[in-house]
């Protein structure tokens, strides 16, 4: 793990914490161009009551204004979990060259654990993976949002 992995990776924490502060599940992430952060994003969906508001997507909507374009090939986006089927597809197509990862999603994970969409040989575009930056800390952090979730559903 090189240090500014683990940097941008606490900032993609710091945006997941924004979405449990909302009680979303805390997912965050940011895309970094030229050693500086460029959009940020974090877990909106039950808040914005919108299917497409997860943080990968809010980031790669707000990077690709930054740079004036949809291709972000001189990119890397960090996240605080594997993403999903429509996030790993979405960042294929934004020709994202590389993904750092913390936690990885065993139930519905599409950067290793129940597909690989983002290194598929058959699509025009490979994304560089890099799984396992402050692993524990972002997984810490979800396993505590859904006790507590949990907790509040018996209470309720």
């Amino acid at each position: 793990m090189s240090k500014a992995d683990e940097k941008y990776m606490r900032a993609a924490l710091r945006e997941a914490k924004k979405a449990y502060a909302l009680e979303e599940v805390p997912i965050g992430c940011v895309i970094v161009r030229d050693e500086k952060i460029i959009a940020r994003g974090y877990n909106r969906r039950n808040t914005d009551k919108n299917t497409l508001a997860h943080a990968e997507l809010t980031a790669i909507k707000k990077a690709a204004k930054k740079c004036g374009d949809w291709r972000l090939e001189d990119c890397t986006m960090y996240i605080t979990l594997e993403p999903c089927p429509m996030c790993a597809g979405a960042i294929v197509q934004s020709r994202m060259k590389r993904v750092v990862l913390a936690a990885m999603n065993p139930k519905a994970g599409c950067a290793g654990s129940v597909l690989n969409l983002l290194q598929m040989q058959g699509f025009n575009h490979q994304v560089e993976i890099e799984r396992g930056i402050l692993e524990e800390e972002c997984s810490g952090m979800l396993s505590n949002f859904f006790k507590e979730l949990r907790g509040k559903k018996k209470k309720a």
